[in-house]
């Protein structure tokens, strides 16, 4: 069993008594977590389908042609339609998601023309966009896009920024120096700029924009990271711990780092929100994810291109909202909670 530190222990019981950051958190972890399984949720893919008494589960193994439920094609199977020729026969069953539309199907009819307003009878909860896709279908999936994505720029950006802080903050001198001028320079780029050079030559993927977004986003965390380090190296405990001979890297590890973690941890959600926004905002500017890539900005400039369908701008606004704002209550909550004026400790 995992052993804490006592002050560690103080501060995520402080963290569980305040109770909208903590239940925020709790909220914030479960729609993430049910969106890693959103095929299961909203897609065209059957969950079950039980025909001729064996059972196949399509959601995430491989295509299954109609040709093996008694159809008269080789591609995929319709299993919207496949549901409604089992039920009629009463040869079989087929159970769907909640939302039987995946983010790519596009649902068109002949002089019916996208998008269309949201329907309970069609099953498109939030409506189509304008190529007649699932709405609600394309926010689930563009949420745990958003999630990865900011996610993972946070690892490395916390990474990189982190060591190199320490190791200014540490060592100081010519090291410090040089870095300062280095990341003052990095700071002043512009890297829309970078992202829109990089769009005009190559289509940007997902680790496209990872990559730049970190190679411009790491010097934030840096010069806190910087501070805190300078801030815990003057300490007495530090320089008790010079004074036994212990080594650089124990000094850096067991006695600056644990004490520079209230620092780095109130940052990280509004790390994820920025890491949301800024996808969405690149989305929004058509340099972001290529099309279709399920995507927030993606609807919301449909949305605005198309002023008659309000849902799409109104069901995208209104995911962002709610997640920014379960991200908001979670960090002042982490904030009060990791306040090293209310606990600290030394080694």
């Amino acid at each position: 069993m995992l052993k804490l530190n006592p002050v560690t222990r103080k501060r995520l019981d402080r963290f569980k008594q305040l109770r909208r950051g903590y239940w925020s958190a709790i909220a914030l972890a479960c729609l993430f977590v049910l969106s890693l399984g959103a095929e299961m949720i909203a897609s065209q893919r059957a969950l079950l389908v039980i025909y001729e008494g064996e059972w196949h589960f399509p959601t995430y193994g491989a295509i299954i042609p109609g040709t093996q439920f008694g159809l008269d094609y080789q591609y995929e199977t319709d299993y919207k339609t496949l549901k409604l020729t089992l039920e009629s026969s009463g040869s079989g069953r087929v159970i769907m998601p909640p939302i039987p539309y995946g983010p790519l199907e596009t649902d068109l009819a002949v002089g019916d023309f996208p998008p269309h307003a949201p329907s309970f009878a069609k099953q498109h909860y939030l409506g189509t966009d304008t190529s007649g896709r699932d709405v609600l279908s394309r926010i689930i999936y563009g949420f745990r896009i958003a999630m990865l994505f900011s996610l993972l720029l946070l690892v490395f950006n916390y990474l990189i920024g982190v060591s190199i802080g320490c190791l200014m903050g540490y060592w100081g001198g010519a090291f410090d120096l040089v870095f300062q001028r280095l990341i003052e320079i990095w700071s002043n780029i512009p890297f829309l700029y970078v992202i829109m050079i990089v769009a005009s030559i190559i289509q940007p993927g997902f680790w496209t924009l990872v990559m730049i977004m970190v190679f411009f986003g790491w010097t934030s965390i840096t010069w806190y990271m910087r501070t805190a380090t300078y801030k815990e190296a003057a300490r007495e405990y530090v320089m008790a711990a010079r004074a036994i001979g212990a080594s650089n890297t124990r000094i850096v590890f067991k006695h600056i780092l644990p004490n520079s973690v209230s620092t780095l941890i109130t940052f990280v959600p509004f790390s994820v929100a920025g890491g949301i926004t800024s996808l969405t905002a690149l989305d929004y500017l058509g340099f972001g994810l290529p099309p279709p890539t399920p995507s927030w900005g993606e609807l919301l400039k449909q949305g605005t291109e198309n002023l008659d369908s309000l849902w799409m701008v109104l069901s995208v606004v209104g995911a962002m909202t709610l997640i920014l704002m379960l991200v908001t209550y979670i960090g002042e909550a982490i904030r009060e909670a990791f306040d090293p004026r209310k606990f600290s400790y030394y080694e």
